[in-house]
């Protein structure tokens, strides 16, 4: 990882940040797009990062295509190279509705947000990793523990429907089979939505990861010094897949999909404990 270049949007917290952390401490330069940079003002980590040279901080939103298009510039400005990663974790804080379940504003947040990348992605392409969730499509609910299948289908419903959205443009651009029944309409992808991205099957460097349910636990890669053993990946949808950290989701993410990128790249791949 030494001097790559890449680019996280979604990386003021959580699964983003933690990669991020992970990625600096390996040599690569990051470059964040946040819609707030003062986030990191007092993150000492980051700081001594930006003193090295080696974070970048760009201020913008995700669902406004002209700073999506500056990030990228100013992911590759520094010598002109290209971007190697891109780190797609882009995500809402969900509210509360008693009718709803979990909601966030806007409902499509991180589809509109990923078509932006898409839209503007840099010739040649990056390597993307991007963040989605189990339990999205009604094959991958099948799967699901018979206790968590009300909280996806009721709490999580809505925030599932907007990252259904964005794991139907990747496969679209990517050329990855898609049950049309699956799909949350133009309300989440808006019209003329494949007009904005890669042609069908364009786009062959996407890795997709749909963690379990997320918690805010312990990386028990490194702190139990189990590495990969702490927590189960695989190509398509895990059994019994209950909860997975973070911060493990980050840990695959780096040491698992970035650093062997050719065993994960094209797939799309569920952890889980």
């Amino acid at each position: 990882m030494e001097n790559s270049k890449v680019l996280v949007i979604g990386g003021s917290r959580n699964i983003g940040y933690y990669s991020a952390i992970r990625l600096l401490a390996l040599g690569a330069t990051v470059t964040f797009l946040l819609r707030s940079p003062q986030v990191f003002e007092q993150d000492d980590t980051i700081q001594q990062y930006i003193k090295e040279g080696k974070a970048h901080l760009v201020q913008g939103d995700a669902l406004v295509k002209s700073d999506v298009s500056r990030a990228w510039s100013e992911a590759q400005h520094q010598d002109g190279r290209p971007v190697d990663f891109l780190i797609f974790t882009v995500g809402g804080i969900p509210h509360f509705s008693l009718t709803k379940g979990f909601t966030v504003s806007p409902p499509n947040l991180v589809t509109q947000s990923l078509i932006n990348v898409l839209e503007t992605l840099p010739s040649p392409h990056p390597k993307i990793v991007t963040i989605s969730s189990a339990g999205l499509t009604r094959a991958s609910h099948k799967s699901l523990p018979l206790l968590l299948k009300p909280i996806y289908g009721y709490l999580l419903s809505e925030p599932h429907k907007d990252k259904c959205g964005a794991e139907e443009a990747l496969s679209h651009s990517a050329g990855w089979k898609w049950d049309a029944r699956d799909s949350p309409g133009d309300k989440i992808l808006g019209t003329g939505w494949t007009s904005r991205v890669p042609s069908a099957g364009e786009l062959k460097s996407i890795v997709v990861i749909r963690p379990a349910l997320l918690n805010d636990g312990e990386c028990r890669a490194d702190v139990q010094g189990k590495g990969s053993e702490a927590y189960r990946a695989k190509e398509g949808d895990l059994e019994c897949s209950w909860a997975v950290s973070r911060k493990d989701v980050a840990h695959f993410l780096v040491e698992g999909v970035v650093r062997h990128w050719q065993e994960w790249e094209g797939k799309c791949v569920s952890i889980a404990y």
